[in-house]
């Protein structure tokens, strides 16, 4: 298991849990949106096994417009320096350079940039200059049109071959090798066809050399597997057992981290893979 400078080093992949900061999020439909109450999940991730909590003020759902400046730092900046403080290891989820700052000089500890630094030129920047570890997700533009923009002929070899450049152009802006951390996007100018081909090649996105995350909790691609006989999609909530068995191959395959809205299945099923994968080596 890769290791990453800051965050906790373990023999199993980690779990991120998520506190959206925000009134529209796909999967929780704003439960967190007062900061009380995100600080309060935020505290109860990490107990329940969260390894570090991913704080986000922006959404990222299909069709999402973006905040202005101003209030994504207002809603995410309180709830990072409240977490840190408290003792909880924190990320931060945007795309704007200005946040990352203000974020890491609040107590993050990792910023996760759904853009991969093509939202905001700065942010390979600022990055570089804080030395704390950078998520760089494969994306291809923002929410409000990024399903037409699901056009692959190889996606695993397409998704590969544009974090690879986008790595390159990370490291040209100073960031250190030691501080990547790869992300396919699932669910980001993808469809659930290209998303399962993903997942099943992530042996092929490992030998880029870098640790990978995956954010397959609640997305679309598991409701839609889990349709009833009317074809209505399972709605986003009823998702965490599908979500927790992608964790599991995840895991096993040689995820570094797994992004998830509960956390103590997940953190369950790192265990079991962890497990697994001893029980493979052992003599």
């Amino acid at each position: 298991m890769m290791s990453v400078p800051g965050l906790p080093a373990e023999e199993r992949c980690l779990v991120m849990g998520v506190v959206n900061v925000t009134p529209d999020s796909f999967s929780d439909g704003g439960l967190w949106f007062d900061e009380e109450a995100a600080v309060r999940h935020g505290l109860e991730l990490a107990e329940q096994g969260a390894d570090l909590v991913d704080v986000g003020g922006e959404s990222t759902r299909p069709g999402a417009a973006r905040v202005s400046l101003e209030e994504e730092l207002a809603r995410v900046v309180p709830v990072i320096r409240r977490l840190s403080a408290a003792g909880v290891v924190v990320s931060v989820d945007t795309m704007r350079a200005e946040v990352a700052q203000a974020a890491v000089e609040a107590g993050a500890s990792l910023v996760n940039d759904v853009s991969g630094g093509l939202a905001d030129p700065d942010m390979p920047r600022v990055v570089a200059a804080s030395g704390v570890p950078y998520v760089v997700m494969h994306w291809r533009g923002h929410s409000h049109d990024m399903d037409k923009r699901a056009v692959y002929s190889d996606v695993v070899a397409e998704v590969r071959e544009e974090l690879a450049k986008r790595v390159a152009m990370v490291l040209a802006e100073g960031v250190s090798e030691r501080q990547v951390v790869l992300d396919p996007g699932l669910g980001f100018a993808k469809t659930a066809e290209h998303n399962w081909a993903l997942l099943a090649g992530l042996d092929k996105l490992r030998e880029l050399g870098f640790p990978l995350l995956i954010g397959a909790s609640r997305k679309r691609f598991l409701g839609r597997l889990l349709a009833g006989p009317d074809g209505q999609p399972r709605p986003f909530s009823q998702s965490d057992a599908a979500t927790a068995a992608v964790t599991a191959l995840a895991a096993h395959a040689g995820a570094w981290c797994v992004r998830v809205h509960e956390v103590p299945a997940n953190a369950d099923a790192v265990r079991v893979a962890a497990a697994w994968k001893r029980a493979q080596v052992a003599p």
